[in-house]
């Protein structure tokens, strides 16, 4: 393999993707942006840079494992059982594939994350 293969990963580089979400899972005034930089050769690993802005989504599981770099903002995540973390600028973070609860932005937010799909998430 090159040097050129080496990828430079920024907040707003890359393809700009919405996700969809099913009808109910996110608040109405929930909007995020990835902007992935990067996905392996077989498609499993994708990561990049995120935006969004406050509110709320349901993750009813979690659909894939991901590691966030927190770089502005505030952002919690609850539990089914009510547990509790926030994270903000600066925090990293790991979310396991089968999570169960909520997102919440608190406050517009900026991260990089890199997420590991399912065979049939794979882009």
């Amino acid at each position: 393999m090159t040097i050129d293969r080496i990828r430079t990963i920024t907040l707003t580089g890359g393809e700009p993707v919405v996700p969809e979400w099913p009808p109910g899972q996110a608040s109405d005034d929930w909007t995020e942006t990835e902007w992935r930089g990067l996905a392996s050769a077989d498609g499993r690993l994708v990561g990049g840079g995120w935006e969004g802005q406050a509110g709320t989504l349901l993750l009813d599981p979690y659909p894939y494992d991901e590691i966030c770099v927190m770089v502005s903002g505030r952002i919690a995540l609850v539990d089914t059982e009510g547990g509790r973390r926030e994270f903000g600028a600066g925090d990293v973070f790991f979310v396991p594939r089968g999570f169960r609860g909520t997102w919440h932005t608190l406050e517009p937010s900026r991260k990089f994350f890199f997420a590991y799909l399912t065979d049939t998430e794979a882009v």
